[in-house]
């Protein structure tokens, strides 16, 4: 996986995958991708950047659960009280943060906890989809673990695909590893 250069293996993974399913949505195009770009001071990383413009930007059923949304959206569940994303600003985590394995976020009071876990949900992140309940799938944009996919929840967040021996989500890191693995209709959780 590198997310500065665009493998051809990977991206015709993806087209193979994905690109002529009927829930796919039109890809963005390459205008769409470098204003969006532009606006919010990032680069996308590739394969991801390479399949929206050129493939699809959505598709109406999995990966995840509830579809892939398009690269510029939030699911209907994210919430309008959130505050503002910041794409540009690094991703904080380098490896799996559960929360109440730290043992001192069950004295943090509602308000204290958001603002400690807000940056791991809000920066350095685009919103991949939704499992539903809170469950969401990121890639992180900026930030040491560019082009990785992660799983954010209420309990914590975790790589996917980083140490396939002993991950909580086995398999091969970034976006089509993530794919990947779905199409092959394997959970992307290890327990399962």
């Amino acid at each position: 996986m590198n997310p500065e250069t665009r493998d051809p293996a990977e991206f015709t993974a993806l087209r193979e995958i994905l690109g002529s399913r009927s829930e796919a949505v039109a890809p963005a195009g390459w205008e769409a991708v470098r204003s969006f770009e532009a606006e919010h001071g990032i680069v996308l990383p590739e394969p991801y950047r390479t399949f929206v413009a050129e493939i699809c930007d959505g598709l109406r059923a999995g990966p995840p659960h509830y579809g892939l949304l398009p690269f510029a959206r939030t699911p209907s569940d994210w919430g309008s009280d959130r505050p503002e994303r910041l794409l540009a600003e690094p991703f904080p985590l380098t490896a799996a943060w559960l929360w109440e394995e730290e043992g001192d976020e069950a004295a943090l009071s509602d308000e204290e906890f958001e603002a400690r876990t807000a940056p791991v949900f809000d920066h350095g992140s685009l919103l991949l989809g939704t499992d539903g309940c809170g469950m969401y799938w990121h890639l992180i944009i900026t930030g040491p673990q560019r082009g990785h996919v992660w799983f954010i929840d209420e309990y914590g967040a975790v790589p996917f695909g980083t140490r396939p021996d002993t991950s909580l989500m086995p398999g091969t890191p970034g976006f089509a590893g993530w794919v990947t693995r779905w199409a092959e209709g394997r959970s992307l959780f290890a327990s399962t």
